[in-house]
């Protein structure tokens, strides 16, 4: 399953030019990049996607990868948990989109029964583990994306870097 998978890391809202802010023309221009490279993945074999579920390029890609299920019925969305409620401090829209994406997801793992230090890196290690190839949005700053696409280097997997 791995040679058919592909996970997604990136930047939370926080470090993104636009913020919150989805309607914004530059999000919407990574959401259609974002998209072009999903389909060009379905035309090269993956049919698998894992989505971190973190606020910002994590969830819409998982939104994403629902949406074209309706032209592509064949693939699979796996949402990777860090820990079981992650999202209790969030709003409560991004608490209601994050279960609806979950509930419309096809598996669902989640690493920790709760809480610990080092469960987002655990999370994030688990889907580069189970991927051959991830799309990232990156900006160059140091964090977990950064570490994330380091490791992703390290075992040889097909790296998209989609700059903010």
């Amino acid at each position: 399953m791995k040679l058919n998978t592909c996970c997604f890391t990136g930047h939370r809202c926080q470090k993104l030019p636009w913020g919150f802010n989805e309607e914004d023309k530059r999000c919407i221009k990574i959401k259609e990049i974002v998209t072009k490279e999903i389909e060009k993945a379905i035309n090269q074999g993956y049919t698998h996607f894992i989505s971190g579920m973190a606020i910002g390029f994590d969830m819409f890609c998982a939104e994403i990868v629902l949406s074209l299920k309706n032209r592509y019925p064949f693939i699979t969305l796996e949402c990777a948990l860090p820990c079981i409620g992650q999202e209790k401090l969030w709003s409560r829209y991004l608490q209601e989109r994050y279960l609806k994406i979950i509930n419309k997801a096809d598996k669902t793992r989640c690493v920790y029964n709760k809480y610990e230090n080092g469960c987002m890196q655990e999370r994030n290690k688990y889907m580069i583990n189970n991927s051959s190839r991830i799309i990232a949005l990156y900006n160059g700053q140091n964090g977990g994306t950064r570490t994330t696409i380091n490791y992703a280097k390290s075992l040889g997997l097909q790296i998209i870097i989609i700059k903010p």
